[in-house]
């Protein structure tokens, strides 16, 4: 059996003792498998003491993630700390300026420093793997470099924070507010330290962001992504698109289109019956398409310690089998930065709006809709005690872009209280 390959964990939060804990406990298996044994030799991270549920006695300690990277005990350096920016960046640019190959569940890193992190691997013939940065213990993205390598990809869409699909399902099954789910999520520890990374929908961008370039052939473009998060969806719009038959699910769908790429992050209606929509709880899925596969659905833990250290060991796996691959899926010298496109593609609309209650206040609206050229589908007024009259619309197919003309216009009518809710509704 040739020579161990020797990692250096930088990062000891959950998924990193869980990588640890794999290493110890499946270290035959892994050597099998690989042809090579797999240890640990040295770790770091902020705190040398706390308690994390496995020995971390065997290892040489770093305080400094960026010396870490350069040691030479370390073949393969992974990195767990997360940011953007940092001390991630610059450990993870120690790794390779050094000769070390690179496994990350960093998705906020590679999305916002992708390319110039692939080209550096790549020109110095090195692995940098992120198989755990994107919808936690799905293999998406062997799925995407490998198993798929024969189809063009025409669409790529899912529901990829577990957070917020916890959320929108305990809105639906307990009747919960979105104040009080969320809260509920913050107590069972769901939520980033900032928020706003998942309910925002950022969190989910990035991984789509990901996607897209490996699934397109372009250099990865976070900043065009159209986000919009969960926060102004109400128990109301919840139970009212169970009526209707769907279930909202903050959905990513990423497709190239004759005017460039379109991605998008955003609160949808889907089927109750899809898939999608049968979706609850902290699980992931990711729906591919491509022109030979037609569609495949991969559904799963998108997060927690088993899965996303499962995730880094896969990828440490192929690299002790000697396998090195573009980090994109082609060189990244050859990755094009595609331009933005908006869906142009018609798609009916949910409407949840708030009108003063008096005479003509429909009609106003109904004419702003006409107007846009927006013809409706269906139309509810709930009952109500108040001055102001919550309305339900559902609109015939029709143009994002017609639809913000309309969105625009309503404030004009002087009948509208605060703004109104749009949602897509996807009929997959």
């Amino acid at each position: 059996m040739t020579d161990p390959i020797r990692l250096g964990i930088a990062g000891l939060g959950t998924v990193g003792a869980g990588v640890v804990k794999i290493v110890q406990r499946q270290a035959d298996l892994l050597a099998a498998r690989c042809g090579r044994p797999i240890k640990v030799t040295a770790v770091s991270a902020r705190s040398r003491d706390k308690d994390r549920g496995v020995s971390l006695n065997p290892y040489a300690w770093e305080d400094d993630p960026v010396a870490l990277a350069r040691r030479a005990d370390v073949d393969v350096f992974i990195e767990l700390m997360g940011g953007s920016d940092g001390p991630a960046k610059a450990a993870t640019e120690a790794a390779l300026a050094a000769g070390k190959h690179v496994v990350t569940a960093n998705k906020a890193m590679l999305a916002h420093h992708g390319q110039a992190l692939a080209l550096a691997a790549e020109e110095a013939g090195l692995a940098l793997r992120y198989e755990a940065a994107v919808a936690g213990g799905i293999p998406v993205i062997k799925a995407l470099h490998e198993g798929l390598a024969g189809n063009a990809i025409t669409r790529v869409m899912g529901v990829m924070n577990g957070t917020c699909n916890y959320i929108l399902t305990r809105m639906e099954l307990a009747g919960l507010s979105y104040d009080e789910a969320f809260a509920e999520a913050d107590g069972l520890g769901y939520l980033e330290a900032d928020p706003e990374l998942d309910v925002g929908g950022i969190d989910a961008g990035h991984k789509l962001s990901i996607l897209a370039s490996i699934a397109f052939g372009t250099q990865v473009a976070f900043d065009d992504m159209t986000l919009e998060g969960i926060g102004r969806i109400s128990i109301d719009d919840i139970r009212q698109a169970g009526d209707l038959g769907y279930k909202i699910k903050l959905l990513g769908v990423a497709q190239m289109t004759g005017r460039g790429l379109e991605q998008r992050m955003t609160p949808c209606l889907v089927p109750a019956s899809s898939p999608l929509g049968q979706l609850q709880g902290g699980t992931n899925m990711v729906v591919i398409e491509g022109d030979a596969v037609e569609q495949i659905v991969l559904r799963g833990p998108g997060a927690g310690e088993g899965p996303t250290a499962s995730a880094v060991m896969g990828d440490v796996c192929d690299i002790a089998r000697g396998i090195i691959l573009p980090v994109f899926g082609q060189p990244a010298s050859s990755l094009k930065h595609a331009p933005a496109a908006m869906a142009e593609a018609p798609e009916s609309y949910y409407l949840r709006m708030e009108l003063l209650d008096k005479p003509g206040a429909l009609a106003k609206v109904a004419t702003v809709l006409g107007d846009s050229g927006i013809s409706i589908d269906r139309m509810r007024q709930y009952d109500h005690s108040g001055e102001n009259a919550p309305v339900l619309i559902v609109t015939h197919k029709t143009t994002r872009g017609d639809l913000d003309a309309a969105l625009s216009a309503l404030p004009g009518t002087g009948v509208m209280v605060g703004d109104p809710v749009a949602l897509r509704i996807v009929d997959l």
